[in-house]
């Protein structure tokens, strides 16, 4: 399989917030996304200097291969951007190629959504990886937790836990997600998003 020397990994990143306290949370569905692509590669995680948990795997298509960081900021999510910036400056790796997976309040539970650019949204993990990238111009896989019935969504909300009949529904989209990404790195975004965009 041909890479080129010179070619830089891609980066993805999970959002969330590390310990026990935080596992299967509605804000942690990005760091439910990276597990599960290290897992399904069958990758282990090591912490890193860069203040985050990492794996490293390559994705091949067609012949081609490339190289993949996956990582977990163990930053608390406001700060996620410390890790983001670290790595993507040590690796030489561009805003085009980091792609960051994080909960969508505005998408229904489930739904998914790819994009590259655009604002924070109110997500204070984007706002901080906006920050220390000094771009908004990095891809986002955006994985709809919905909001709360009747009402408006606060801390109490995003970092609550799934009830059973959700973690179904969560099961699915984890799944399209990581495919999302495979079919994001070997054949761009508009082939992801015509695939995988709800």
């Amino acid at each position: 399989m041909a890479q080129r020397a010179d070619q830089a990994p891609w980066l993805v990143v999970g959002l969330g917030n590390p310990g026990p306290t935080y596992q299967n949370t509605r804000h942690n569905v990005g760091f439910d996304v990276v597990e599960l692509i290290a897992e399904s590669a069958g990758q282990t995680w090591s912490t890193s200097k860069f203040q985050a948990m990492t794996a490293r795997l390559v994705v091949s298509d067609k012949g081609e291969s490339t190289k993949v960081i996956l990582a977990r900021p163990t930053t608390f999510m406001n700060e996620s951007g410390q890790a983001v910036g670290a790595i993507a400056r040590f690796y030489s790796i561009p805003a085009e190629q980091v792609v960051v997976v994080h909960d969508e309040l505005d998408l229904d539970l489930g739904r998914l959504r790819l994009k590259q650019g655009g604002g924070d949204n109110g997500h204070n993990g984007l706002r901080s990886i906006r920050a220390h990238l000094k771009t908004g111009d990095f891809h986002r896989v955006r994985l709809g937790i919905g909001r709360p019935p009747g009402g408006k969504a606060g801390p109490s909300w995003v970092l609550s836990k799934f009830n059973r009949s959700e973690q179904d529904q969560l099961a699915e989209a984890l799944e399209s997600a990581a495919a999302a990404l495979t079919v994001l790195i070997t054949e761009g975004l508009a082939a992801a998003q015509n695939k995988f965009n709800t």
